[in-house]
């Protein structure tokens, strides 16, 4: 239980890593010297994001979550199973919460530096 809950805490920080890699803007009219410049500057605003944090408190939601529907439906060992299950479903939401709100904050910073975000 608790390597695969170490295997998700890696997998997502790599995908928040990443998030931003999904930024579309209208390159008509732009410096791609200077986008890549803003770019790397917004990218450093995003990583403040603190993902860990988001990590932390998905696995703890889900794993109490989990445990009270496996104590309700089942056995303190369904509890237990069911709080580790909860564990790993929230973590991976608390994964993909960090990764969007640091994808949200590279396209709002570039979009503040007047790129059209296209997506």
């Amino acid at each position: 239980m608790k390597a695969a809950v170490t295997l998700l805490g890696v997998f997502s920080i790599l995908l928040a890593g990443c998030a931003s890699d999904r930024v579309i803007i209208d390159r008509k009219g732009v410096s791609m010297a200077q986008y890549a410049q803003d770019r790397s500057e917004c990218e450093a605003y995003a990583d403040e994001v603190n993902t860990g944090e988001k990590v932390a408190e998905g696995t703890a939601a889900g794993a109490v979550l989990g445990g009270v529907f496996g104590a309700i439906f089942g056995d303190s060992g369904t509890a237990a199973r069911g709080a580790g299950a909860g564990a790993v479903s929230g973590a991976a939401g608390g994964a993909g919460k960090a990764a969007a709100e640091k994808d949200r904050v590279v396209k709002n910073c570039l979009a503040g530096r007047g790129y059209k975000v296209l997506n």
